[in-house]
């Protein structure tokens, strides 16, 4: 369970809550996913930039629900939705196959990562 202490932020029809707990994607995920909601995934800007928030506010770089597809480079939302929207980091992603997951920095860009490393937990509602 989520526990909030007013760590909660609406965009859109989206509500986005993090519990500040650092782990790997799986456990992430399955965290969002008990909780009734999924890794959160910007579809635009305005999503980005509320998730920036809490990411900002813990100082910690968090999971986002975006995997590299199977075809190495390419990168889809974990629903199986193509990304519409990116904010990528100069120069990534790079890992080609090596790094499938997406954490997003401290300044709101995007930078393709090893799914194992321990990342902020950050939910969508």
């Amino acid at each position: 369970v989520l526990a909030l202490h007013g760590k909660i932020k609406e965009v859109g029809d989206k509500i986005l809550a993090s519990n500040g707990k650092e782990v790997d994607f799986a456990s992430a995920l399955r965290s969002c996913e008990e909780a009734g909601g999924t890794l959160a995934t910007p579809t635009n800007e305005e999503e980005n930039k509320a998730i920036l928030a809490i990411v900002k506010q813990y100082n910690r770089y968090a999971y986002l629900g975006i995997k590299e597809s199977e075809a190495s480079g390419q990168f889809k939302s974990i629903n199986g939705m193509p990304l519409n929207y990116t904010k990528w980091h100069q120069h990534e992603p790079n890992g080609k196959g090596a790094e499938n997951c997406v954490e997003m920095y401290t300044d709101g860009s995007w930078n393709d990562k090893k799914c194992n490393l321990y990342r902020l937990t950050i939910c969508e509602f």
